[in-house]
């Protein structure tokens, strides 16, 4: 069997990669995927997978057509809040595989913002024609109950993506810190500055060393260049960008500072102590799931003192995950394997 993955892959963001990681990771071995990129080059050195071109119609179709199924690969991809056009892509891909006849899964979706009457329709149509659907959070669950299409719910994938150690990362000094920021509407100019001058005290309250870690190296990398000087000597900024590897930084961080979702949830998953900075809904659900410390940017603190001591309370005071409760979320997210041998495996 010849299995399509369809998501957000090759576009160097490290959380789309890591979904693609685990669900590569996840599949039934007998079963040999194809995956749509935006970078086939990358995404066939990476992961030694057959490549098509993700935005291009007539390798599409020729890919749907020498396929068996199609897995939309995980995450917010059924949303319109930073998109409109997203929805109408991965919706009209699915609706295109259906009627083609192939098996179709909605593989550890986050569904939602839906804002316009159209983009929820096509969701809750191409959901409905699937083989076998599983969600990541309650709300994406919540909102498949009200439509009546039958779906499992488990946590995020990555929280069972195997980790590898990073080279070199036990010689930087200790304990460590780590930061992951985006750019984003809400973190304005003047938030990134009251963070930065709260991240400046952090550091010299806790003496600390400063990971800046970005996990969209066009999105990220600029952030943490401007942050990087006002830390001279007690940062470093590390650009990893295999899934395995940047989830196994967090194997030696002591308290992660993140605003993208899959960099707390690495954290979480390797023992560290978490702290949110959430500029989307997902990053609330996770917040809520985990009784996690933190701040939607829209209501940050205009005071960096404010900030610091915040942050200084919960690396003195905090806890991270206990390992049962770790393994917990781990055997859970598993349930995402499941859903992929029992899709896979009928009428196989």
């Amino acid at each position: 069997m010849r299995a399509l993955l369809s998501g957000y892959y090759g576009q160097g963001n490290g959380g789309d990669e890591a979904l693609l990681a685990t669900l590569l990771q996840m599949l039934p071995p007998d079963v040999t995927p194809v995956v749509l990129s935006g970078n086939l080059e990358e995404t066939q050195r990476r992961y030694d997978v057959e490549t098509y071109e993700r935005m291009a119609f007539l390798p599409l179709i020729q890919a749907l057509r020498s396929c068996d199924a199609l897995i939309w690969g995980g995450g917010s991809l059924i949303q319109d809040a930073t998109s409109a056009i997203s929805p109408f892509y991965y919706g009209g891909m699915m609706t295109l595989a259906q009627k083609m006849g192939l098996k179709t899964v909605a593989w550890a979706q986050g569904i939602g913002p839906l804002r316009r009457s159209a983009t929820r329709w096509l969701a809750r149509q191409t959901f409905a024609g699937c083989t076998k659907v599983s969600v990541r959070d309650r709300a994406s669950a919540s909102l498949l109950s009200d439509w009546q299409i039958p779906h499992l719910l488990a946590p995020d994938p990555v929280w069972a993506l195997e980790s590898k150690p990073v080279p070199g990362l036990w010689d930087l000094p200790a304990p460590r810190v780590a930061l992951t920021l985006r750019s984003h509407p809400q973190l304005t100019p003047t938030r990134l500055s009251n963070l930065t001058r709260a991240l400046v005290d952090f550091q010299k309250a806790t003496q600390t060393f400063i990971i800046l870690l970005p996990f969209q190296q066009r999105q990220d990398l600029s952030i943490a260049q401007a942050i990087q000087p006002a830390l001279k000597d007690v940062s470093k900024i590390l650009s990893l960008e295999e899934p395995q590897l940047l989830k196994g930084v967090f194997r030696g961080i002591e308290m992660t500072i993140g605003m993208r979702l899959h960099s707390l949830i690495m954290a979480a998953s390797e023992g560290c102590r978490c702290f949110a900075l959430s500029y989307d809904p997902k990053v609330n659900r996770l917040m809520e799931d985990l009784d996690m410390p933190g701040w939607d940017l829209a209501n940050l603190p205009d005071d960096a003192n404010v900030i610091s001591k915040a942050w200084i309370e919960h690396y003195a005071n905090g806890d991270p995950l206990s390992s049962e409760k770790i393994q917990f979320f781990v055997d859970r997210a598993l349930i995402h394997r499941e859903v992929l041998y029992q899709a896979l495996g009928e009428n196989r």
